[in-house]
């Protein structure tokens, strides 16, 4: 007897569609033309989109109301303008909100929102875990997994803006009106990337946040400082932590890569340095660590000449940290020693720490990335 089989039916693969968040104009237009837009209308219709995406927040195509019918039902074909997946959000007593994002199994990161009476700042993370290993640093307890890209970094902002009701993109009175990328990873070692959603946030004509709201903290990856002055002109900002080269090897182990004088000597020739446009060094207070008198004289010492500001953040707490927080007269004290030589000195206060939001508490439950899926990446 001959069993006939009845035919096994086999699922068409899914077509992955291309983010367009986090592409260049250029990019987009070369989208476009991929799917057979005519080469007369891309710029029209890469304009579209940009106005759609950056300045209106448009969370799908069906809301782009002045691109055809037609045209919106084959860019959802082809496309997506994606959010990413909010995993978790909290508020804290202080109105200060910290988002869990997650871009694929195992992979997330933290965006925070530090509100004002009349202003806010978004902090930004730049990679999945960190690299650098700083000792004070909740993120530098876990390990690296990959860069994120240009539309991972983007899609932070969104995300707050669509929180704050903040579409169309106001002129004046924003609640967003500041973006610092010092989240979670060393953004100079992912510059290309944070380069475009920097680009993508100052576009007049999208976002619109002015390169004079945007700073830029690194740890200090000498030879790319100037090209973040020449190239985005945004603000920067120094993880300094220590006036000494053996300290500063133990909490930013990057030292040993770049030590103090050649990244002083980095700041000194910072393009567009000035006192209208200081450079912050940032310098957490570590109690009987880097805190004493002489810490401040020296650290005075060191900057002379270079047009700053000493951002003093007192130690935030974290499970398993190895440090104490400085008391109040010790930072008081140093902070007299830096405003008597001419340097402005405010102490950072403390924002999110019951939902460990603060600065150096980022840390989120990515898995560790495979060392061969970690060089493909790169």
């Amino acid at each position: 007897m001959t069993v006939l089989s009845q035919p096994v039916a086999v699922p068409e693969p899914q077509v992955q569609r291309r983010n367009l968040v986090g592409l260049t104009r250029d990019e987009i237009a070369g989208a476009l033309a991929g799917i057979g837009v005519p080469k007369g209308s891309l710029r029209m219709r890469t304009g579209q989109i940009w106005h759609w995406l950056y300045f209106r927040g448009a969370r799908s195509f069906a809301e782009m109301t002045n691109v055809s019918k037609a045209m919106r039902t084959q860019l959802e074909a082809h496309f997506s303008i994606g959010r990413g997946d909010i995993r978790a959000l909290q508020t804290s007593a202080d109105g200060t909100r910290k988002w869990l994002l997650g871009f694929g199994p195992g992979q997330e990161v933290e965006a925070v929102f530090i509100p004002e009476e009349d202003r806010g700042a978004l902090c930004v993370s730049t990679q999945v875990g960190c690299t650098l290993n700083c000792s004070f640093c909740h993120t530098g307890t876990q390990a690296w997994v990959r860069n994120l890209d240009a539309a991972e970094i983007v899609t932070q902002l969104l995300v707050a803006r669509d929180a704050l009701g903040e579409w169309p993109s106001p002129a004046g009175g924003r609640m967003l009106s500041n973006v610092v990328v010092m989240g979670m990873g060393e953004p100079l070692y992912n510059y290309e990337n944070v380069a475009g959603a920097l680009r993508i946030f100052m576009d007049p004509e999208g976002i619109g946040i002015s390169r004079r709201r945007i700073t830029l903290s690194t740890a200090g990856v000498v030879p790319m400082i100037e090209r973040v002055g020449a190239e985005l002109g945004v603000g920067l900002a120094i993880s300094l932590h220590a006036v000494r080269d053996d300290l500063r090897n133990e909490l930013v182990p990057l030292n040993k890569k770049y030590p103090i004088a050649e990244l002083l000597q980095a700041c000194r020739n910072y393009p567009g340095g000035s006192n209208a446009r200081r450079i912050t060094f940032e310098y957490i207070m570590l109690k009987g660590v880097n805190d004493s008198l002489a810490d401040a004289k020296e650290l005075v010492r060191l900057i002379a000449g270079i047009p700053a500001k000493i951002n003093l953040i007192p130690f935030n707490p974290w499970p398993g940290a190895p440090y104490e927080c400085s008391d109040g007269d010790t930072i008081a004290a140093f902070a007299e020693v830096v405003n008597r030589a001419g340097y402005s000195s405010p102490v950072r206060t403390p924002r999110g720490r019951d939902i460990m939001a603060a600065c150096g508490q980022l840390r989120s439950a990515s898995v560790k990335q495979r060392a061969s899926e970690r060089a493909a990446s790169l």
